[in-house]
């Protein structure tokens, strides 16, 4: 694969993620609401899920997809009902110590609502499903182009990821009134 064309690819990465979406409303609720407890889970689902897409969209099983649209459909609802849960526990909750984030510190159940976020998550399908194929000729990607793609990928994930994580930690400091944080809870469980 060129320079050029994995720049382009991860610039567009960048801007991407770095776009406030269904996860990173999750994420920064999460870790708002709980703390750094299992966000590393959280944030490796999240990234798994993405490869997932772009594996989909560059060896064109999105033949493969239509073909189980009915599993995929049933992945999507999975998704949506799991972010509906999520904005109906942020809503009902009563801002005490910014408690309506669900949580996740079973073991492995932080990378599991992560990767069935992602799997659900339009942004994401539509961002490698439709935009992909317009940034790189994906007739011509090569085994090895593919593997750079995710090499450039994993880094600017985690490391956008990564910020709003911080970001949310220390934003969770000042938000420790019950009124501050019933304000945020209803704010992400609306978004």
């Amino acid at each position: 694969m060129s320079l050029s064309a994995l720049l382009l690819f991860a610039g567009v990465v960048l801007l991407g993620a770095a776009s406030p979406g269904p996860a990173v409303v999750a994420l920064v609720a999460r870790a708002i609401g709980h703390g750094g407890r299992g966000l590393a889970g959280f944030v490796a689902g999240l990234i798994l899920g993405d490869i997932f897409w772009l594996t989909v969209a560059t060896f064109g099983l999105a033949v493969i997809a239509t073909f189980f649209e009915p599993v995929f459909l049933a992945i999507r609802i999975a998704g949506a009902a799991y972010l509906a849960w999520i904005g109906i526990r942020l809503w009902s909750s009563q801002g005490g110590a910014l408690e309506g984030a669900p949580r996740l510190d079973r073991r492995g159940g932080s990378f599991v609502a992560g990767l069935v976020l992602t799997f659900g998550n339009p942004k994401v399908m539509a961002f490698y499903l439709a935009l992909l194929p317009t940034l790189i000729d994906l007739r011509r990607l090569t085994a090895l182009g593919y593997a750079e793609m995710v090499l450039v990928m994993i880094p600017i994930l985690a490391a956008v990821l990564g910020t709003y994580v911080l970001l949310a930690l220390r934003a969770r400091r000042y938000l420790a009134s019950p009124r501050a944080a019933r304000l945020v809870n209803r704010a992400a469980g609306t978004a």
